[in-house]
Order: structure tokens, then C-alpha cells, then sequence
């Protein structure tokens, strides 16, 4: 391959296999709902961000708590369990499923990332995946979660770590790229 030649021919990208869940214009809708709605309420109003994601059909549980900066591509491909917490920030790149389970914490900054092309494809095609966090893990503050990864109950996630691969249940994980360091223990 000739080096200064682009790889890539992004007159070739095709996106139209991609399925969004829903029509346009609810998508538009959603994005237009989100931007006023969320960051004009107040913190305490959690039920109304989960109600108002309930409504695009994110699957909320009961006493989840969502920051008024939190951010959602397509909340029906959400599903959050009870009592868990999503902090200023976070965006939810949700172009595939992204499940969080009860009691789960995911810390402000943090990117739940669906979503890719494929590097060896000359029309850089799109490719997704699901992401899934585990009841009781905690995604502490400024991660990135790429797709396909299964994060296991009662994980910890460390500051600032990306995590390309599935991380195992109870073990403390950081780094770049993320790796299991040692068990979490109760005290």
C-alpha cells in the first residue's frame, strides 16, 4: 500500500443498514427533548429524566439516579437497574444495547461507546455492539467502555481507565487498556 494514498474512500460510507430503532423525525424529537429538558432541571429531579427516558423507552428501574448533564443517543437501547447512578456527563453512545445493572454506578465523564467502524473496510463501515455492566460495579470518573465489553458484578472500574475487553466480576480493574489487579473485597 502506497503510504501517502488514504487507506479509507469515505465517498464509499454507507450507513444505511444501520438501524436506529426508530423513525427521523423520533429520533429529532428525542434529541430536541433531551437538550432542553435534562439540563433545565434541577438535580434533585430524577424522576423526571427517568420518567422523560421512560417515555423514549429507556427501561429504567426504580430509584436510579441521573445526572441533569448526562447524555443518551438512543434511550430506547438503554436499560438501567434499580438504584443505580449516572453521574454529570456521562454520554451513552448507544447505537447497540447498553445494559446496566442494579446498584451500578457510572462516575461523571465516563463514555459508554457502542459504536466503531471497521479499520479494514476502504468505506470504513459502521460496527456496534452491546455493552453490559454488572449488578454493583462501579465505572469510576473519566472511562471509556468500548463496545462489546462486559464489565462483571461487583467490579471497579479505576479513573481514566478504557476498557476494550470484558472485565471479570469482583476484581478491582484499571489502566489503559484496563486490566483486572486485584479482588474486591467486603470489609
Amino acid at each position: 500500500m502506497n503510504d501517502d494514498k488514504p487507506f479509507v474512500d469515505l465517498r464509499k460510507y454507507d450507513q444505511s443498514r444501520f438501524d436506529r430503532g426508530r423513525p427521523g423525525w423520533y429520533v429529532l424529537l428525542w434529541w430536541l427533548v433531551q437538550a432542553i429538558a435534562f439540563p433545565l432541571t434541577l438535580h434533585p429531579l430524577n424522576n423526571l429524566r427517568c420518567a422523560l427516558l421512560r417515555l423514549f423507552g429507556a427501561k429504567i428501574g426504580k430509584g436510579v439516579v441521573i445526572r441533569p448533564t448526562a447524555r443518551f443517543t438512543y434511550p430506547w437501547k438503554v436499560t438501567i437497574g434499580a438504584y443505580s447512578w449516572i453521574g454529570d456527563d456521562v454520554i451513552f453512545y448507544s447505537l447497540d444495547q447498553i445494559h446496566i445493572g442494579e446498584q451500578c454506578i457510572v462516575s461523571q465523564k465516563s463514555y459508554l461507546c457502542t459504536g466503531s467502524h471497521d479499520i479494514q473496510d476502504p468505506a470504513f463501515g459502521l460496527k456496534t455492539a452491546s455493552i453490559t455492566i454488572g449488578n454493583g460495579a462501579w465505572v469510576a470518573t473519566d472511562c471509556f467502555i468500548g463496545p462489546g465489553v462486559e464489565i462483571g458484578a461487583n467490579a471497579v472500574i479505576g479513573t481514566r481507565s478504557s476498557v476494550f475487553t470484558n472485565m471479570p466480576p469482583g476484581q478491582v480493574c484499571w489502566g489503559s487498556p484496563c486490566r483486572p489487579e486485584y479482588p474486591r473485597v467486603r470489609e
